[in-house]
């Protein structure tokens, strides 16, 4: 089964790190904030290190990485 991710708005403060960091599964938003844009979540096997480095690479710990 697929990892799922997630961040978490209220604690997002927009830094951009995960953007940088893994392009492919991060984006800004209409809010200005981050949000995961993979399909419902799911992490494709081939980016779960790029989210796993981006979640732990989070000053406010907002991304949320689930197995």
């Amino acid at each position: 089964m697929a990892k799922k991710c997630h961040v978490e708005q209220d604690a997002c403060i927009a830094c951009g790190m995960c953007t940088a960091m893994c392009p492919e599964a991060f984006v800004i938003n209409d809010e200005g904030k981050s949000e995961c844009s993979l399909p419902n979540g799911e992490v494709p096997e081939e980016l779960e290190g790029g989210v796993d480095e981006a979640a732990a690479s989070c000053p406010v710990q907002a991304i949320v990485v689930e197995d």
